[in-house]
């Protein structure tokens, strides 16, 4: 019914650790049909089924360290600010 999400997310990455980061943290999550790491474009591109939305996988790069400093949904410019939540893990 509903068709696959395009995440694309510039993450600054300076070494195959840092991507490495990304790419075990988005091999985890569920919801996934495919995805990139590039260390050379610092980039982040991840197919989504429909299910998983933008802020998840974000919130999910963000959780590396790595600075996250653009995302887009679909070719749209989105949002990188996470909406301000109590944090439980502090």
């Amino acid at each position: 019914m509903a068709d696959n999400h395009t995440y694309k997310f510039n993450v600054s990455m300076s070494c195959g650790g840092c991507s490495g980061a990304v790419d075990r943290v988005l091999k985890k999550l569920d919801g996934i049909e495919s995805y990139d790491v590039s260390l050379e474009k610092q980039e982040a591109t991840v197919i989504a089924k429909p299910e998983l939305d933008y802020e998840t996988v974000l919130k999910t790069i963000k959780k590396t360290g790595k600075k996250v400093n653009s995302g887009e949904v679909d070719g749209v410019s989105r949002s990188i600010e996470l909406p301000t939540e109590v944090s439980a893990a502090a």
